[in-house]
């Protein structure tokens, strides 16, 4: 079987295509057209922008993605519904509904998050029960994972902003420009993590196991900076961006670690965009390898936002026996993520 994957939810218009042999999903054909650039000047995604781009991208996109995989149209359709941006997923939404329509195959509506998730399975094949740990610009989770056909259990979340949406705003009050995520990962290559000791937020006793927070470790930084100008101190650029890497990267993996023992599964998934800063993949093999867990990493490309990730859980989703979703089916913005499909 044959299954297309949209995606749309934020700023990358990705159509993605694999094959589905009952077991495991092979990869076809990985097309994403992403409006980064446009944004770059606001310092963050503007929505109205990013709509705007996924409707101009999505039929070259989709072009493409049919030119690589040699196909005139797929034997399914997935789509995120949610969760993300409003304007974004109607693009994407939309135009799954008219495919699926005018080459009359069945649509299945897919979570966006169970997507970061399955596409692990491409490089590392089936996947057994797991924790994984999803971290972005929009979200920061810890999933429990037990069958990717059925729906994925939240286990913690962030409170307030999520880790990658912190990234690019520390980024911005140190002036290294958008996105964020890759600058600072640059600039702390030269710095030292151990320079600054940034507060670990949600970490105490009674502080919710798997739940995080990022605000106080954003404004922690900004006074930082703050207090040393009003001084006449120099800012070590580097080292503050070492200090803050590291205080995230610490919470994170430490957060992961805990949620795989105390669910007595020996996995831990890696997922989303902010998840290829270089100090989080370190820190997360470190403190794996210290503890006997298999670490499972998707290359960058696949941990951005992407057709392929939607395509991969749509052919889970399928192969676990679901009924296709109405052509009536809505988007959600704010979908939870224990909905893996409707």
């Amino acid at each position: 079987m044959i299954v297309m994957g949209i995606e749309s939810s934020c700023d990358e218009t990705g159509v993605g295509i694999v094959e589905w042999d009952g077991h495991a999903a092979t990869l076809l054909a990985d097309e994403v057209a992403s409006s980064v650039d446009e944004h770059a000047r606001y310092g963050g995604v503007v929505p109205e922008v990013a709509s705007r781009a996924h409707l101009q991208a999505m039929v070259p996109t989709m072009t493409r993605a049919r030119e690589a995989a040699r196909i005139d149209r797929p034997d399914a359709i997935a789509v995120t519904i949610g969760p993300g941006l409003a304007g974004a997923l109607l693009v994407g939404v939309a135009a799954a509904k008219a495919y699926a329509l005018a080459w009359d195959v069945p649509l299945y509506a897919v979570n966006h998050l169970g997507g970061h998730v399955a596409v692990d399975t491409l490089e590392h094949g089936p996947m057994e029960s797991a924790v994984a740990l999803l971290v972005s610009g929009g979200h920061t989770h810890l999933l429990g994972v037990e069958d990717l056909s059925r729906p994925i259990v939240e286990l913690g979340t962030t409170v307030d902003d999520a880790a990658g949406e912190a990234f690019d705003k520390v980024a911005r009050l140190l002036d290294l420009g958008y996105p964020g995520g890759p600058a600072l990962d640059e600039a702390a290559r030269d710095g030292d993590p151990n320079a600054i000791a940034f507060p670990r937020g949600m970490t105490g006793p009674r502080d919710a196991p798997y739940d995080f927070s990022f605000s106080g470790l954003k404004t922690a930084v900004a006074r930082y900076v703050e207090s040393a100008v009003r001084a006449g101190r120099s800012v070590s650029v580097p080292d503050v961006a070492a200090s803050f890497q590291e205080a995230v990267a610490d919470v994170l993996t430490a957060k992961a670690i805990r949620a795989v023992r105390d669910r007595g599964v020996d996995t831990l998934v890696l997922g989303g965009g902010a998840t290829a800063n270089s100090r989080i993949r370190s820190l997360a093999e470190e403190r794996t390898t210290a503890a006997g867990i298999d670490l499972r990493v998707p290359k960058p490309r696949l941990c951005t936002d992407n057709g392929v990730m939607v395509a991969t859980l749509g052919a889970h989703v399928i192969g676990g026996g679901a009924d296709p979703s109405p052509l009536t089916v809505a988007t959600d913005p704010g979908m939870s993520v224990q909905v893996s499909k409707l």
